[in-house]
């Protein structure tokens, strides 16, 4: 059986970026019994890929009931929907054999990760402030993404002034804003910059210096994409709910390398659980940005441990 039910959990504050405030996350858990078994999976329908809670739940339930993980590749677009249901299987598979999913996907153990602590876009001085509280944290990234950034990021690097800094825009520039800024981004110690440009216009970093890495973000889903970032990114941000689940984004991870990317591995905001899985992608990762459980005000039974090493990978009760 495979059943899908939405749920809501409260941020810590309200999370703004340049395409607009949340003060909650929407997401839809997953759950396949099999023989008295339950897997889970977490997914985050996302409006600017033009996913809905509502598109997402009819794209899982017009598949068969005892789909496999290989089957599933086939079946659904990379995307959310798959990506829940990816994650639901290989957590079956695990409680299924008694084995973790790393060992079933021939992974290294995990062990605990750095991971960016994001500031979501406000006002210099709130800023200033947030990067102050948080300056213990060895990294930090910054939401921008406005024609008015660069006194946000002064404000911030004057707030944690020995603090590695990595930026999103989230397609919010423009080539001449962000050639702009460049020379202010390495003088401010940035250490790389997330999709500055918007998708079908960022042909344009292939052309302008890159005196930092660039990281594609919406540009990148699954490996179908790399062939479009030759040239113009750096490092690729991998997501689960971009490549439809874990399968795809170990394979996108392999591929990237094999190209030659640097890795980052990130989110989207929701819980514990759907941070689980990616805490497997981002061994050996460049930058991990799984963040997510700390940016609510509430999370899931058994949820991430997050302390001076990192983010600890799950335990058994959560998933995998």
């Amino acid at each position: 059986m495979i059943t899908v039910t939405p749920d809501v959990f409260r941020l810590a504050q309200v999370f703004t970026i340049s395409r607009g405030s949340r003060s909650e996350a929407r997401v839809l858990t997953l759950r396949v019994t099999r023989g008295g078994v339950t897997g889970r999976g977490e997914c985050v329908p996302y409006a600017r890929y033009g996913e809905t809670p509502e598109r997402v739940t009819a794209q899982i339930e017009s598949l068969p009931q005892d789909i496999t993980r290989d089957a599933l590749q086939g079946a659904l677009p990379a995307g959310a929907a798959r990506n829940a249901l990816d994650c639901a299987l290989w957590d079956l598979q695990a409680k299924q054999t008694g084995r973790r999913v790393w060992q079933l996907a021939d992974l290294p153990e995990p062990v605990p990760q750095i991971t960016a602590y994001t500031l979501s876009l406000d006002t210099p001085e709130n800023m200033r402030a947030a990067a102050a509280k948080h300056a213990h944290r060895p990294l930090l990234k910054i939401k921008l993404g406005t024609p008015d950034d660069m006194p946000r990021l002064e404000a911030v690097r004057a707030g944690a002034p020995r603090t590695r800094i990595i930026i999103d825009a989230n397609e919010g520039w423009t080539a001449d804003i962000y050639a702009d800024l460049a020379p202010h981004l390495l003088r401010l110690g940035v250490a790389m910059v997330e999709q500055p440009l918007p998708v079908g216009a960022d042909d344009m970093l292939a052309e302008i210096a890159r005196p930092l890495p660039v990281c594609a973000d919406e540009s990148c889903h699954d490996r179908a994409s790399l062939a479009g970032l030759a040239g113009k990114y750096d490092m690729v941000n991998i997501k689960l709910d971009k490549t439809g689940g874990l399968t795809e984004a170990l394979a996108l991870k392999t591929a990237a390398l094999a190209q030659g990317y640097g890795l980052m591995v990130g989110c989207m905001i929701g819980s514990s659980l759907a941070m689980a899985p990616a805490t497997l992608l981002a061994q050996g990762a460049a930058f991990t940005d799984l963040d997510g459980p700390l940016l609510l005000a509430e999370d899931r039974d058994h949820p991430l441990r997050f302390d001076q090493a990192g983010i600890h990978p799950p335990e058994p009760g959560l998933w995998g």
